[in-house]
C-alpha cells in the first residue's frame, strides 16, 4: 500500500496540475510516441518562446486534475503515452506550433483539448490552427478597407473632373 508521504504528494500534484488548468486558455493532449528527446527539447523551446508549458503528467494525476476542474470528455484520451501543453496567451499561437510539429513528425499526433473553457476534438483544433494568425486577418481587413477607400476616392475625383468639364 501506497505511504502517506506519496499519497499526499499525488494529492499535491494533482491540485498544482488542476490549478494550472483552469488558469489556462489551451490545453491540449498530444500523444509523443515515437519521438526522441531531441525533437521534444526543439518542440518545447518553441513553445517557451510562445509562453506556452509542454509537460508529461501520468495520464492518472492528469485525469483527477480534470475531474477537480469539473472538465468532462477527454477521459478517453487519456490513454498510453500523453504530454500536455498549456499555455495562457493566444490559444492559437499554441495550437499553430502543436500542429505544425506533427504535420512534421508522423508518431506526434494531437489527441483532443479544452480552449477556452471548451473541450475541443482533434479536428476542431487543427481547424483554429490553419486560420490566419490574427495579424494576418487584421492587415487582410485593412488591405480591404484601403481598397475600398481608394476605389471611392478615384470616384469622386471622376466626379470632380466631370463637373469641372461641364462648367
Amino acid at each position: 500500500m501506497a505511504s502517506e508521504k506519496i499519497i499526499e504528494q499525488k494529492k499535491k500534484e494533482v491540485s498544482e496540475l488542476a490549478a494550472k488548468i483552469k488558469e489556462a486558455k489551451v490545453v491540449l493532449l498530444t500523444d509523443y510516441r515515437g519521438i526522441n528527446v531531441a525533437d521534444v527539447t526543439e518542440l518545447r523551446t518553441k513553445l517557451r518562446e510562445k509562453n506556452v508549458e509542454y509537460k508529461v503528467i501520468k495520464n492518472n494525476i492528469t485525469r483527477r486534475a480534470l475531474e477537480e476542474c469539473k472538465i468532462e470528455g477527454l477521459e478517453e484520451f487519456l490513454e498510453g503515452p500523453t504530454a500536455i501543453v498549456m499555455g495562457n496567451g493566444d490559444y492559437l499561437d499554441a495550437c499553430k506550433t502543436i500542429y505544425e510539429y506533427a504535420k512534421d513528425n508522423d508518431f506526434y499526433k494531437i489527441k483532443a483539448g479544452i480552449i477556452d473553457g471548451k473541450v475541443m476534438t482533434t479536428e476542431e483544433i487543427i481547424t483554429l490552427a490553419k486560420l490566419p494568425s490574427r495579424e494576418t486577418l487584421l492587415s487582410m481587413l485593412a488591405g480591404a478597407l484601403l481598397g475600398n477607400i481608394s476605389k471611392f476616392a478615384v470616384a469622386l475625383e471622376q466626379v470632380r473632373l466631370q463637373k469641372e468639364a461641364n462648367a
